[in-house]
């Protein structure tokens, strides 16, 4: 059966109340942090083994939730299985290997970009552009993006891995717009278990031909199970159900916050400094990410 690919407004216009913005914090620290654990875990293992050690444990986590294991139609398989490719194995794949060339907060700089790479897909996919505010804010973010990213160190940031982060980016912001029909109509879990076991699978085969011969070390391990436990699971669960309760385009914005949380990280691990350019996007992106979850009046309710 061919797949279709669809997507739906948000079923919440109003702006941000208590829960949203309890999962859109938990989302952004969760997600944040995640970039320095996978530059930990690369002391040990490749990028194919983290990204499939990260969703069998976090496969895990869900498939401990029963409401996680109800039934799905089979003729949803298909948009499911898309889904277990776009959204989880292929960018899983691609930002560790992004990150065996750039430094991890760059990684997560780069990633903030998928706000704006879901807006421009649902536009397209809706025939509907979004409301002057949340593209107003959607552009502020956006160039508070790129201010952090111009104002970073530097460190290993090669062509290569900046083009992948920017791949795993678009993939994640078309996955975000697809996920939202599927996720309104069974619900989060379910839909997030059964394309994290898709991802799973077909991530493990090349994940085994690519074990590390080098000695393992414990914190690397940690690091992967951090990643898996939280990253794959927890933070997937509040994103997916952020993202079912206010549309693509506004729960999309909590990856504005997950550069913050990296700048923030890299300068308390890891020594880095922050530029003046830095401090600026960071109050962009806090802008964007308010502006952009403003009430959607274009939602009727």
């Amino acid at each position: 059966m061919r797949p279709r690919l669809n997507t739906t407004p948000g079923s919440r216009a109003h702006a941000y109340g208590a829960v949203e913005w309890g999962l859109l914090a938990a989302t952004a620290l969760i997600w944040g942090s995640s970039f320095i654990f996978v530059a930990e875990a690369l002391e040990s293992f490749r990028p194919p083994v983290i990204a499939a050690s990260r969703l069998i444990l976090g496969f895990l986590v869900l498939a401990a939730f029963p409401p996680a294991r109800r039934p799905v139609a089979r003729r949803d398989w298909p948009t499911i299985a898309v889904l277990g490719v776009i959204w989880m194995a292929i960018p899983l794949l691609l930002i560790p290997t992004a990150q065996q060339w750039i430094a991890s907060s760059l990684a997560a700089m780069i990633n903030g970009a998928v706000p704006l790479f879901a807006a421009l897909i649902a536009a397209i996919m809706l025939s509907r552009a979004p409301g002057k505010i949340q593209l107003l804010g959607l552009a502020i973010g956006f160039t508070g993006v790129a201010l952090i990213s111009l104002g970073g160190d530097g460190s290993g940031t090669q062509l290569g891995g900046v083009l992948l982060m920017l791949l795993a980016s678009m993939l994640e912001g078309l996955a975000m717009n697809v996920a939202v029909p599927l996720q309104q109509k069974y619900g989060a879990l379910p839909v997030l278990l059964r394309s994290v076991g898709v991802a799973a699978v077909v991530t493990l085969p090349i994940a085994l031909l690519s074990l590390p011969s080098a000695d393992v070390q414990l914190s690397s391990v940690a690091a992967v199970a951090s990643i898996g436990l939280l990253g794959t699971g927890v933070a997937y669960i509040a994103m997916v159900t952020l993202v079912g309760r206010m549309g693509a385009t506004r729960g999309a914005v909590a990856i504005y916050l997950m550069p913050v949380v990296a700048l923030i990280l890299g300068v308390v691990v890891r020594d880095e400094t922050i530029t003046i350019g830095a401090g600026l996007g960071i109050i962009l992106i806090l802008l964007g990410a308010w502006l952009t979850t403003r009430r959607d009046s274009s939602i009727s309710e």
